[in-house]
C-alpha cells in the first residue's frame, strides 16, 4: 500500500468513524437531554444589559429545545482518539491520533473550553445568574487565562515566534506571538459562539473551516493533525444531520466555545493565522456586527442593525431561517475554498 493511500485511509477512516459513532449516539443522547429537561432558555438581555424584545419574539418557540449537544461532538471526537490509541497500543496500527507534537494541545483545548461551556449551558438551563449563565466578563477572564497559558507554552516550550505572511514568508515577531495567540483564541471562541444562533449555521461553517484546515495541515506534513480535523468535521457533520432547521437539539456554548478555541489553536499550529480570517470569513463578519452594534449604541445611542449578530438582523428583516443559513453557508464555502487556495499557493 502506497504512503498516500495509507495517509488518506487514516484521515478518511477517522472522519467516517467519528461521523458513525456520533450518528449512532445522538438519539440516545437526545433522549437523555429531554429526560433531564436540559432545554435551552432564550436570553432576554443583550451584552449591554438591554432587553431584547425582537430576538425574544423571533426565538420564543425554541425555548426548551435540548441543548449541550456540543458535548456529543467533542465527546465522540475524544472517543475516536482513544480508539486510535488502543489500536496503536495493541499493534494493529503504527499511528495514533493522540500525538504529543500535533494533537495534545488541540485536544486539551477542546476539553478544557468544552467544560467551561458546559457549565455555562447548565447554569443557563437552570436559570442561574443575572444573565442565565456565566457572565460575559467571567468567560472572557477564564478564556484569557487559558489562552495565556497556551501562548506561553507555544512560545517558550515549542519555540513558536513567527507568523506566515502569504507570498512573503515567515516573519519573526518575537514575544508579540504571545498576545497574538491570546487574541486569536479569544476571537475564534467568541466568533463561533456569536454565530451559533440559527439552526445549523455554526455547525455547517465549522465543518467547512475544519475541513479546510485539515487540508492545509496535510500539505504541511501534519498528518495526525489533519486526521484530527477530519474527526471533528465528521462528528460535527453527524450533529448537523439533526441540527438543520428545525433543529432537534443545539450545540450550546460547550460546542461553540470549545470548537472555536480549538480552531484557533489549529490555525496557530499550522502557522496559518492570517488565513484564518479568510476561511472563517462569516465568523469575522458576525463578530464585527456585534462590535459595531455595541459601539454605535454606546457612542451614538442608536442601533446599526435591528438585532446583532447580523444573522438575526436578516431574520428580523423577513428572511426565513433556512435562507439565512444557506446563504451564509455559501459565503463560508467560497471563503473556505479561497483560504485553501491561498494556503497552498503561498
Amino acid at each position: 500500500m502506497s504512503e498516500l493511500v495509507r495517509n488518506l485511509s487514516l484521515i478518511l477512516g477517522s472522519t467516517f468513524l467519528a461521523f458513525l459513532i456520533t450518528l449512532l449516539l445522538i438519539p440516545r443522547f437526545t433522549k437523555f437531554l429531554i429526560h433531564h429537561r436540559l432545554g435551552k432558555q432564550i436570553r432576554e438581555e443583550a451584552l449591554t444589559g438591554d432587553k431584547t424584545p425582537i430576538f425574544s419574539a423571533m426565538h420564543a418557540k425554541k425555548a426548551g429545545t435540548p441543548t449541550m449537544g456540543g458535548i456529543l461532538i467533542w465527546g465522540c471526537a475524544l472517543i475516536v482518539v482513544i480508539i486510535s490509541r488502543i489500536i496503536s497500543a495493541i499493534g494493529l496500527s503504527d499511528r495514533s491520533l493522540l500525538n504529543r507534537k500535533e494533537t495534545w494541545i488541540p485536544i486539551f483545548t477542546m476539553l478544557a473550553v468544552g467544560a467551561l461551556g458546559a457549565l455555562d449551558d447548565y447554569l443557563n438551563i437552570k436559570g442561574i445568574g443575572k444573565t442565565k449563565g456565566l457572565s460575559a466578563k467571567f468567560k472572557l477572564a477564564w478564556l484569557t487565562i487559558f489562552a495565556g497559558v497556551g501562548a506561553y507554552w507555544f512560545f517558550e516550550k515549542l519555540g513558536f515566534s513567527t507568523i506566515n505572511i502569504p507570498w512573503v514568508g515567515n516573519m519573526e515577531i518575537g514575544w508579540l506571538y504571545i498576545p497574538l495567540f491570546i487574541f486569536i483564541i479569544l476571537a475564534t471562541a467568541n466568533a463561533v459562539n456569536f454565530t451559533d444562533g440559527l439552526d445549523g449555521l455554526a455547525s455547517g461553517l465549522l465543518i467547512i473551516a475544519f475541513g479546510a484546515f485539515g487540508i492545509l495541515a496535510y500539505t504541511k506534513g501534519l498528518l495526525i493533525l489533519s486526521a484530527f480535523c477530519g474527526v471533528i468535521a465528521g462528528s460535527t457533520t453527524a450533529f448537523l444531520w439533526f441540527n438543520i432547521p428545525p433543529a432537534q437539539f443545539y450545540m450550546g456554548d460547550t460546542g461553540a466555545l470549545s470548537l472555536g478555541a480549538t480552531l484557533g489553536v489549529i490555525a496557530m499550529l499550522t502557522n496559518e493565522v492570517l488565513i484564518l480570517p479568510i476561511i472563517g470569513l462569516v465568523f469575522v463578519i458576525e463578530t464585527l456586527s456585534v462590535i459595531i452594534q455595541l459601539l454605535s449604541k454606546k457612542i451614538f445611542k442608536r442601533k446599526v442593525f435591528l438585532v446583532a449578530p447580523i444573522h438575526h438582523h436578516f431574520e428580523a428583516k423577513g428572511w426565513t431561517e433556512s435562507k439565512v443559513v444557506m446563504r451564509f453557508w455559501i459565503i463560508g464555502g467560497f471563503a473556505g475554498a479561497l483560504g485553501i487556495i491561498l494556503g497552498l499557493t503561498t
